[in-house]
């Protein structure tokens, strides 16, 4: 082989390698920091909370239909979190890492957005949103919307969540 030839597969060879160790850290950046929202996802954030917070007369979110036996909030009995409660409305509640979660926990084994908690029709459902980790009602874990009743336990990661009246 030439001094040509093997000079360029040296080189080959140094691009490829960086290639490789600038995806591992845009991976690792991804894991600990979340996606980067570009501009027209932040500008269009900004104009909605300022929608909502003007037109909030108008469409307030309504609770749910109060009975004895209907939940009223979404409590987290075991984790980091314990002791934190949320009112159920009709507006789905996002569980997760994230800044724009309704309930944030501070979990190694929780996304970024990890699950939903919604209610549709006469009933409140659980919804994994794609984690790595998976979602569990009781011990099974739960691969698409599933029915909630009261006193359920949602586990996420290390964390326990309830509905409760």
């Amino acid at each position: 082989m030439s001094q040509l030839t093997l000079f360029l597969i040296r080189i080959g060879y140094l691009v490829a390698l960086w290639i490789f160790v600038f995806a591992a850290l845009s991976v690792v950046r991804t894991d600990l920091f979340g996606v980067r929202a570009s501009k027209a996802q932040k500008a269009s954030a900004n104009v909605n909370t300022r929608s909502k917070t003007q037109g909030s007369s108008k469409r307030a979110a309504k609770p749910a239909k109060k009975s004895k036996r209907t939940p009223t909030q979404l409590v987290v009995t075991a984790g980091s979190s314990a002791g934190t409660s949320v009112p159920l409305t009709e507006v789905p509640i996002v569980i997760g890492r994230g800044a724009d979660a309704r309930i944030i926990l501070d979990d190694d084994y929780v996304s970024t957005r990890h699950a939903r908690v919604g209610y549709s029709g006469d009933q409140w459902f659980v919804e994994d949103l794609g984690s790595t980790n998976g979602t569990y009602l009781g011990s099974a874990r739960i691969h698409q919307a599933t029915a909630l009743v009261m006193g359920a336990q949602i586990r996420i990661g290390k964390t326990i969540l309830e509905l409760r009246p």
